[in-house]
């Protein structure tokens, strides 16, 4: 008996060491970046060891957690280098020497970033009409690299005509484009496939094309897109300041009487450097929104507000004579630092028809007295910025201000990716929370390194929107949630948040206008809570699935309310059937009336609502006169509101009054 026992006991220690040896493993895995496949070995040989099956299950989940660890690894590894790359192209650009030294550089990082076979770079010749090849990485074909493209030709000549992106994942057979016989001879001769483009512009003239290409077909993404783009605005302003460099240099050589001019303008291209150099080393530090705001401001000498693409305001700095409020928050709303001055005003939104005029130009644009630039990744609305307090502001000013808004994108596209991964992981929590996935302890951990406390009672709150884009309201939520340290994500096909508890009607109330708002579109929110605990919000979500049912069936789209909120029907479709709080909630001011006045209101209730709402019957079985009875009827709708007769509160109350009886007799003794 005795040996079966330490025999058993030997083999459970010898299962357990090997899961610990296979968690040690994983971890190493991990720790040595190794390919995906091997993180099925500690499985496999924890398998072959006879492991029982309860710790085969914890291997499997280890090693299904250490590959969502290594994917996101693996994806913040790849923004970094995205972002590097951005950063060492602005580093180039501001210490430009060679212009095609600068090109070859941004054509080598578009091949190595987009991971494709070949990429190349074109230009405009505003003389021939058409665009030809300035500079390729990857290309093997000497007719590919003398190509040269009429407007409107082909994937190029189009993009360079439109001065829109465009992408094919195999261009042999793409009808969209004008197929010619040069052009899809060099192709052919290069052996290309997908092909990606988009344009170069200064201000909204289009002066080249930037290309990624693949040998064999695929599509591209629109981060891809969003990236090339990025490229190509660098080597647009690398292009631009060699040609401003050229004109500086011909104006010392030709124009002596114009040195003051010359001055001028080299100390403009210096100052556009240094403000590169500036704005760039602030976001490579980590600066914040608040930096790059006062770095723009000390160098053009004026206020400046930075917005995101929903007219949120992010920074705003005072200019050098301080006549405003200068606040600063962040872009869930909450409030980081606040200045106040005699000029104290509200957040400013940006003027939307100068946003659009400067997305649609390029450029900086005046409106008001202000210089408004829209922060843009290629197509893409970011935000924008905002110069006040300086209506003078010259060319070379006006395209520093324009430089600024490249590093601002940088900034925005960065603190885009990082919200995004936070939200992705919020969501996983909230879907192995509610569906009781996961340990308690581990739960709770997993919680608190994202500040949220499930120690603390939370609410659950179900969204839906007939006409709201999925992704707007999806956006929408997990920014609301942030702002209260709660969770959201999409559970079971709905949008789903948990957040700290307080009033769960009111919250429910606020998010559904808080939510319609920022969709554009009614959405619906049906609570539940508070409720502690994974298995109590499971059974919250569940009350507020029914919650959010309820509503829609009685039409009141685009409100939000928990079931106590629903009167009656709350109380049908409630797990805890509180028939006291029912009735306070209806009759309590009634109640509590009769409580201080020794007054019969709620007898009065009783006998108005049993003669069928007449007065003059209700004042015979009252025995009283009719004045009386108006004169209580008076005092009851001034406690319970002028429309307590109408069929849907009349109904309510009916209810409470015969409840109020029950309970009162199951009381009594």
């Amino acid at each position: 008996m005795s040996s079966s026992t330490d025999a058993s006991s030997s083999t459970d220690t010898a299962h357990r060491e090997q899961a610990c040896t296979a968690l040690r493993e994983l971890l190493g895995l991990l720790a040595d970046d190794a390919p995906a496949e091997r993180f099925a070995g500690p499985a496999a040989a924890a398998r072959a060891a006879g492991a029982s099956a309860a710790e085969l299950t914890a291997i499997d989940e280890a090693t299904q957690t250490a590959l969502r660890v290594r994917r996101t690894l693996n994806q913040h590894q790849r923004r970094e280098a995205e972002l590097t790359a951005l950063f060492d192209t602005a580093g180039d650009l501001a210490a430009l020497r060679d212009l095609d030294a600068v090109l070859r550089a941004i054509v080598h990082r578009a091949k190595l970033l987009l991971r494709t076979d070949v990429a190349y770079l074109s230009l405009n010749d505003p003389a021939a009409g058409d665009t030809y090849m300035r500079v390729t990485d990857g290309s093997v074909s000497a007719a590919f690299q003398n190509l040269r493209l009429g407007m409107g030709e082909g994937l190029g000549g189009l993009v360079a005509q439109t001065a829109r992106p465009y992408a094919t994942g195999d261009y042999e057979v793409d009808p969209r484009f004008q197929h010619t016989t040069p052009i899809d001879s060099a192709v052919l001769e290069e052996g290309l496939h997908a092909i990606l483009g988009v344009p170069l512009r200064q201000g909204t003239h289009v002066i080249g094309v930037l290309f990624a290409a693949d040998r064999t077909a695929r599509a591209f993404t629109p981060d891809e897109g969003a990236l090339l783009s990025s490229l190509a605005d660098h080597a647009a302003i690398a292009i631009d300041s060699a040609r401003r460099m050229e004109e500086t240099r011909a104006a010392l050589v030709d124009l002596n009487a114009a040195s003051q001019t010359i001055r001028a303008h080299s100390e403009a291209l210096r100052r556009a450097e240094d403000a590169h150099d500036r704005l760039t080393d602030l976001v490579l530090r980590g600066g914040d929104f608040t930096e790059v705001a006062t770095a723009i401001g000390a160098l053009l000498r004026g206020g400046t507000l930075i917005h995101d693409a929903d007219g949120t305001e992010l920074a705003r700095v005072v200019d050098a004579d301080g006549t405003e409020l200068a606040g600063v928050v962040d872009a869930d709303g909450t409030e980081l630092a606040r200045v106040v001055d005699a000029g104290a005003a509200e957040p400013r939104t940006p003027p939307a028809e100068a946003v659009a005029a400067s997305r649609a130009s390029g450029r900086a644009v005046p409106f008001d007295g202000t210089w408004v630039c829209a922060v843009l990744a290629g197509p893409e609305l970011l935000g924008s910025i905002a110069l006040t307090d300086r209506a003078d502001l010259g060319e070379a000013d006006r395209r520093l201000f324009e430089r600024a808004g490249v590093v601002t994108a940088l900034l925005l596209l960065l603190r885009r990716s990082a919200a995004e991964a936070e939200d992705r992981v919020r969501g996983e929590l909230l879907g192995d929370l509610l569906s009781l996935s996961g340990t308690p302890g581990r739960l709770a951990s997993r919680a608190r390194r994202l500040d949220v406390d499930l120690a603390l009672p939370h609410s659950v709150f179900v969204a839906h929107s007939d006409t709201a884009a999925r992704r707007l309201l999806l956006s929408s939520a997990a920014r609301a949630a942030r702002t209260r340290h709660g969770l959201s994500g999409l559970h079971h096909d709905h949008v789903v948040l948990v957040l700290p508890a307080d009033d769960t009607g009111s919250r429910a109330r606020a998010l559904a206008a808080e939510l319609t708002q920022a969709a554009g579109a009614p959405v619906t929110v049906g609570a539940a809570g508070p409720a502690t605990g994974p298995e109590a919000l499971a059974q919250a979500h569940a009350e507020a699935l029914r919650c959010l049912s309820a509503l829609r069936a009685l039409g009141h789209t685009g409100r939000g309310a928990d079931l106590p909120d629903l009167g009656f029907l709350g109380v049908l479709l409630g797990d805890d059937t509180n028939l006291d709080s029912y009735v306070r909630r209806t009759l309590g001011p009634v109640l509590d009336y009769d409580t201080r006045r020794g007054t019969e209101l709620v007898h009065t209730l009783r006998a108005y609502f049993a003669c069928g709402m007449s007065q003059s019957k209700a004042k015979d079985s009252l025995h009283v006169h009719v004045n009386t009875v108006v004169q209580r009827l008076d005092r009851i709708g001034h406690l319970l509101g002028p429309d307590w007769q109408s069929p849907e509160r009349s109904l309510e109350i009916q209810l409470a009054l015969r409840l109020h009886a029950y309970t009162g007799a199951t009381a009594s003794p």
